[in-house]
Formats: C-alpha cells, sequence, structure tokens
C-alpha cells in the first residue's frame, strides 16, 4: 500500500513541475534575472548530475578528477563531445591500469 501512495506523490510532483509553468505563466518573461536564471537551470542540474557520477564510475576516483580535469580542458580548446568522451576515457583506462 505504501508503494502507491509514494507513487502518487511522485506523479503529482512530476505533473505540477510541468504543468503549472504553463499554467500560471502566460506572458512573456521580461526579468532579465529570471530569464538567466532560467537559462542555466538545464546546465546547473545536468552538472549536479554528471560530477559526482565522473568520481564515482571509476574505481579509482583520482582518475576519474583527472579525465574530469582533461574534459574541461579539451572543451576548452574546442573540441566536440565524441573526442572529449574517447580522451576521458583513454585516460581513465590508462590511469586505472598503472595505479591498481
Amino acid at each position: 500500500m505504501n508503494k502507491y501512495i509514494y507513487l502518487i506523490i511522485m506523479i503529482s510532483v512530476i505533473f505540477l513541475v510541468r504543468v503549472l509553468p504553463v499554467t500560471l505563466i502566460r506572458r512573456k518573461i521580461d526579468n532579465r534575472f529570471i530569464q538567466s536564471f532560467l537559462y542555466y537551470v538545464p546546465y546547473v542540474t545536468l552538472a549536479v548530475m554528471t560530477f559526482p557520477a565522473i568520481m564515482e564510475a571509476t574505481s579509482v576516483p583520482a582518475a576519474g578528477a583527472v579525465a574530469l580535469v582533461l574534459s574541461i580542458i579539451a572543451a576548452w580548446f574546442g573540441l566536440g563531445l565524441f573526442p572529449v568522451s574517447i580522451i576521458c576515457c583513454v585516460s581513465v583506462f590508462i590511469l586505472e591500469f598503472f595505479m591498481i
């Protein structure tokens, strides 16, 4: 019985998060602060989910940290998603091979 209560709560929260903005905000948002806030929300959400996974996905957390630094540097120099991911995978493979 408890799982159905949890399920109803999850469904209602997801429904409210998706429906309330559509029903409450009917005109264009002119406030620059709110516009910039809403612009960066997806990036922050992705970062909050990704960064802990980077450290915990490897058997050696230092390898994940090195891969994170290398990915930031590679992205800074304009490499695309695929080359950055290859650099990260290869660096983690090499570091874990020598650290274990």
